[in-house]
């Protein structure tokens, strides 16, 4: 039987994802942030040309984006689809073995907060987007969450502009199955907005080693105030 040019294109993808070394890379840049090669071939515990090789496939794919910086170049998730679909991956793949403190330490951390591509996830993006759907900020539809008349004013006055949101070239508030929670978090500009937002507040802080996230205790008081939601003391703060 002749197998059809998208069956193909879809075998390719899926060789490439499967693949230890670029997994391991392809999951760091789910941080959202651009990395030069010898950093994410560390991530992945490989030598910095294996880990060029292996970008060049990425990048050949349509996986990954390259910036160029004088001499310097540095890859990063090329689209929000494509990080939709490796956490899409993650959350039918089985969980990695914990081989040690470090990684015990870390994988609990990204349970409670981490970044997805360019929004929240884990627990915490998981309970905020409960939250606004409990307090009418939001309304689940078929594979969305649309923004309510009462929504729009509510994020609005939080600093969100919701029109600007609308206005880009890509999905506004899709549902993202969460990988440890098994639950659905906001994503889309939407939720690349709040986020962003929660950051410039300084209500959320990036860990500078992975997509973990913290809620400062500023965050922590502005959440539950803003969104009714209780982040407790233990639960990824700082």
């Amino acid at each position: 039987m002749k197998v059809a040019p998208m069956q193909t294109q879809a075998a390719v993808i899926a060789s490439l994802v499967s693949d230890s070394s670029r997994s391991a890379m392809l999951t760091a840049m789910l941080d959202g942030r651009y990395h030069a090669a010898g950093e994410l071939a560390r991530m992945a515990g490989i030598q910095a040309q294996t880990a060029s090789f292996h970008l060049a496939k990425l990048t050949e794919a349509g996986l990954v984006a390259v910036e160029k910086q004088g001499r310097h170049r540095y890859y990063g998730i090329a689209s929000p689809e494509v990080a939709r679909v490796l956490e899409s991956l993650l959350s039918i793949a089985p969980p990695a073995p914990i081989q040690s403190l470090r990684q015990a330490t870390e994988d609990q951390a990204l349970r409670v907060a981490r970044t997805c591509y360019d929004h929240l996830a884990g627990s915490l993006g998981v309970r905020l987007t409960q939250c606004l759907v409990r307090t009418g900020v939001l309304a689940e539809g078929d594979g969305t969450f649309e923004v309510t008349a009462e929504g729009e004013t509510v994020l609005n006055r939080f600093g969100v502009d919701i029109d600007r949101a609308r206005s880009k070239r890509r999905s506004f508030s899709h549902k993202c199955l969460d990988w440890s929670e098994r639950q659905h978090h906001l994503a889309g500009a939407l939720g690349n907005a709040i986020l962003e937002r929660l950051m410039e507040l300084g209500w959320v802080e990036r860990s500078p080693q992975s997509r973990a996230v913290k809620v400062t205790a500023k965050g922590r008081a502005g959440l539950k105030d803003t969104f009714a939601l209780d982040v407790n003391a233990e639960e990824g703060t700082s």
